[in-house]
C-alpha cells in the first residue's frame, strides 16, 4: 500500500500494515505545526492518504470504470501529428503544394520556434522518404530559406528592435529572479514573504531560456538549493492591454493555439526535456449520465437544459453544496465520505439529477467533496487532456519556477474550451477554500497535496506506475497543482510577444490580400489609384488626428468622438458612455459591457479596464472601436 510505502521512506511508523494505517489515522489530522520540517511532512502525508482513499474508492466502483486506450505514435507520426496541430500540415503530405501560405506564419516565428519547427519538418521528410509514399516533401533548407528571405526583405524592423529592447528591460531581472527548483523539493512554507517580481510576457518563453542558458550558467549554479528567495511572480503592467483567455475572436485564437504549441515544444526543446503529445484511440464511453461521461458530451446535454452553460451542471452543483456548508469547515476535501455512501449517492444522481428530483439535502459536505473529486478522476480522458498530461506532468522537471510557470500558461492556452473553463472553476473554487486557512486549516499547500493525485494521476488510461515513480511525482506534482491554483490569473494571460506575432501574422496577410485584390482590379480595368485612395481614407473619414470615434450600438448614446490623451484608459471611455444612460439601466450595463477592438491587425479583442488608448491606438491605428457585450 502506498501509505505503508510513505511510512518506510520516512522512517515515522512501525512495519506492521494495521498498525502504521492506524497510526496515519490516529494522528490529530488538523494539528499544523509551524515548522518547515513538520509542514513537509504532514502536507505528504495527505497526499498519500489521498491516494490512499482514491484505491478504496476505485475499488469500490471497479465495475464503471472505462480504460482509455492510449497509442503511441510510430516513427514520424508524433512529429506529423504535431505540424497539423501547429497549422503546418500543407508543408507536406497529400495536402503539400506551394508552401508559400505558411511562408507568413513562418516568417513571424522566434530563431528557438523556427528552429523547433525545422527539426520536426525535417523528422517528417525522413519518415516519408523511408517509405516511398509518393508524396511531395519540401526541402527544409527551402523552406527556411524562404523564411529568412521574407525577413531580410522585410522594410520594417521596428518590431525586432521592440523586441530585443524589452528583451534586454527583463533580462536581468529574471536572471536573478530565476533559482532552480529541486527534482523533489516542498513548496517553501506560505509564512515566508517572497520577493515579487513582473514576469516577462513581451519576449519568447524559449528565447529568454536559451539566452539564460548561454550567457547565466554560472548565476544559476549559485542559487542551486537556495529556496527562500523564489520569486513569488506578478502580472507585469502592459499599457497596451493584458489580453486573457477569452478575449479575441476565434480566428486569431486558433493562430494563438498553433503559436502556444510551438513555442512550448521550443521551450522543452532548448531545456532538453522531452515534450510527447498522446492520442486516445477507439474509446468506448457511455453517451448520458454524470460520471464517467465525457466533458463534451456531458456540455451537449447539459446545454439541451441551460443555454449556453460552459462549466457541466453536475460540476457546478457539487462546488454549490460544498460551499452551502460553509467553507470554514475543518479538513474540507481532505477528509473523506464514506465509501459505500458515496457509491450510493453516485447511483442515485445518475437516477435523479436531470428530473429535479434528487434530494441535496441528502448530502453531506465532506460527501459533496469526495463527489467532485471522483468526478475529476472518472473522467474518460482526463481534465488535463490526454494530449497534454504528460506534459502537465514534465512541468517539474523545468530547472526553475518562472520556467514551470511560463510552461503552464501555454498549456492552458493548449487546452480543449471545456476542459479549461472546468478547470479554471475548478482553481477559483480551490482558491475560496483556501482563503479560509485559518478556521478550515486548508492551505495552498494542504489542497494541492490532496488534489494533485486526482488530477494528474489519471486512472482512466489504466497508468501504472511503481511505488519510486510515486515518489518522484508526488512532490513534483503537488509544486505543480500549487502553482496552478496560486497563479491561475497570470496563467489564463495570453502572452503578449504571441499576440505580437498574430499582429504581424494579420498584417502580412492584409498585405497578401491587397496585393491580390490590386491585380484583380487592374485586370478588370478599375482605377487602380482610385481604389488606393477610398482604401487609404477609410478609417480617417471625419475623425481628425488624435481622435477616435467610438460605436455604442446598443447603449442610448450609438457613437462618440473621444480625444486620445496619454492618461486615456478604455475604463475611462466606457464611463463617458455609461454616463449618458438613466440610472437604472446605468448599474445594470457596468460589467455587461466592454470596450473592443476591431479590424486593423487584430480580428477582435476586448480590452481590459486598465488599457491606455493612445498607447493601443499606436500599435493598431486602423482599428474601429466598438462598445458591445461579450458572446455567450
Amino acid at each position: 500500500m502506498l501509505v505503508d510505502a510513505f511510512c518506510r521512506r520516512y522512517g515515522q511508523y512501525t512495519m506492521n500494515q494495521e498498525s502504521t494505517t492506524t497510526r496515519v489515522m490516529e494522528k490529530p489530522p488538523f494539528d499544523r505545526s509551524i515548522s518547515q520540517d513538520s509542514l513537509d511532512e504532514l502536507s505528504m502525508e495527505d497526499y498519500w492518504i489521498e491516494l490512499e482513499n482514491i484505491k478504496k474508492s476505485s475499488e469500490n466502483r471497479q465495475e464503471d470504470q472505462e480504460v482509455v486506450v492510449v497509442k503511441e505514435p510510430d516513427e514520424g507520426e508524433l512529429e506529423e501529428e504535431w505540424l497539423k496541430e501547429a497549422g503546418l500540415s500543407n508543408l507536406f503530405g497529400e495536402s503539400a503544394g506551394d508552401p508559400q501560405e505558411s511562408m507568413v506564419f513562418l516568417s513571424t516565428l522566434t530563431r528557438t520556434q523556427a528552429a523547433a519547427v525545422q527539426k520536426r519538418v525535417e523528422t517528417v521528410s525522413q519518415t516519408l522518404r523511408k517509405k516511398n509514399k509518393q508524396y511531395q516533401i519540401p526541402d527544409v533548407r527551402d523552406i527556411f530559406a524562404q523564411q529568412r528571405e521574407s525577413k531580410e526583405t522585410a522594410p520594417d524592423d521596428t518590431e525586432s528592435q521592440s523586441l530585443r529592447t524589452n528583451e534586454n528591460k527583463y533580462q536581468g531581472r529574471d536572471e536573478q529572479a530565476s533559482n532552480l527548483v529541486g527534482e523533489e523539493k516542498l513548496i517553501p512554507p506560505e509564512e515566508t514573504p517572497a520577493p515579487e517580481t513582473d514576469i516577462n510576457l513581451e519576449v519568447s518563453f524559449a528565447e529568454q531560456a536559451l539566452n539564460q542558458k548561454e550567457g547565466s550558467k554560472e548565476k544559476i549554479q549559485k542559487s542551486k538549493g537556495d529556496d527562500a528567495t523564489l520569486p513569488s511572480f506578478r502580472l507585469p503592467k502592459d499599457k497596451t492591454g493584458t489580453t486573457r483567455i477569452g478575449d479575441l475572436a476565434p480566428q486569431d485564437m486558433k493562430k494563438v493555439c498553433h503559436l502556444a504549441l510551438i513555442e512550448l515544444t521550443a521551450l522543452y526543446d532548448v531545456l532538453g526535456i522531452e515534450l510527447k503529445q498522446q492520442k486516445a484511440v477507439k474509446i468506448k464511453t457511455r453517451d448520458s449520465g454524470l460520471f464517467c461521461i465525457p466533458l463534451t458530451v456531458l456540455l451537449e446535454q447539459d446545454q439541451r437544459k441551460v443555454l449556453g452553460t460552459r462549466i457541466p451542471l453536475i460540476f457546478q452543483k457539487l462546488i454549490s453544496r460544498i460551499e452551502e456548508g460553509g467553507l470554514e469547515t475543518e479538513g474540507l476535501l481532505r477528509i473523506p465520505g464514506a465509501a459505500i455512501r458515496i457509491k450510493n449517492l453516485c447511483q442515485e444522481l445518475e437516477a435523479k439529477f436531470y428530473e429535479g428530483t434528487f434530494n441535496w439535502e441528502s448530502v453531506k459536505q465532506h460527501d459533496a467533496a469526495s463527489l467532485l473529486k471522483l468526478f475529476i478522476r472518472e473522467l474518460p480522458q482526463p481534465l488535463l487532456s490526454v494530449e497534454y498530461l504528460k506534459a502537465f506532468q514534465a512541468v517539474q522537471n523545468l530547472p526553475t519556477k518562472k520556467q514551470q510557470l511560463q510552461a503552464l500558461n501555454l498549456l492552458v492556452i493548449l487546452l480543449p474550451d471545456a476542459n479549461r473553463d472546468t478547470l479554471k472553476a475548478l482553481l477559483e473554487f480551490l482558491q475560496r477554500v483556501i482563503d479560509n486557512k485559518e478556521k478550515n486549516k486548508m492551505t495552498v499547500m494542504n489542497v494541492a497535496m490532496v488534489m494533485a493525485p486526482n488530477l494528474f494521476m489519471c486512472h482512466a488510461l489504466g497508468l501504472k506506475s511503481s511505488e519510486q515513480r510515486e515518489f518522484v511525482m508526488a512532490a513534483g506534482t503537488a509544486n505543480t497543482m500549487h502553482l496552478l491554483i496560486k497563479y491561475q490569473k497570470l496563467l489564463w494571460t495570453i502572452p503578449k510577444f504571441i499576440v505580437n506575432q498574430v499582429r504581424k501574422q494579420n498584417t502580412e496577410n492584409h498585405k497578401k490580400d491587397k496585393r491580390a485584390m490590386k491585380k484583380l482590379l487592374k485586370k478588370m480595368a478599375y482605377d487602380r489609384d482610385k481604389y488606393e485612395k477610398q482604401d487609404k481614407s477609410t478609417n480617417d473619414a471625419d475623425v481628425p488626428q488624435g481622435v477616435i470615434r467610438v460605436q455604442a450600438p446598443h447603449l442610448s448614446k450609438v457613437s462618440m468622438a473621444i480625444q486620445l490623451t496619454e492618461e486615456l484608459k478604455a475604463s475611462d471611455v466606457l464611463a463617458r458612455f455609461l454616463s449618458q444612460e438613466s440610472g437604472v439601466s446605468q448599474t445594470l450595463k457596468k460589467g455587461e459591457v466592454f470596450l473592443y477592438e476591431i479590424g486593423g491587425n487584430i480580428g477582435e479583442r476586448c480590452l481590459d479596464d486598465d488599457t491606455y488608448m493612445k498607447d493601443l491606438y499606436q500599435l493598431n491605428p486602423n482599428a474601429e472601436w466598438v462598445i458591445k457585450s461579450k458572446p455567450l
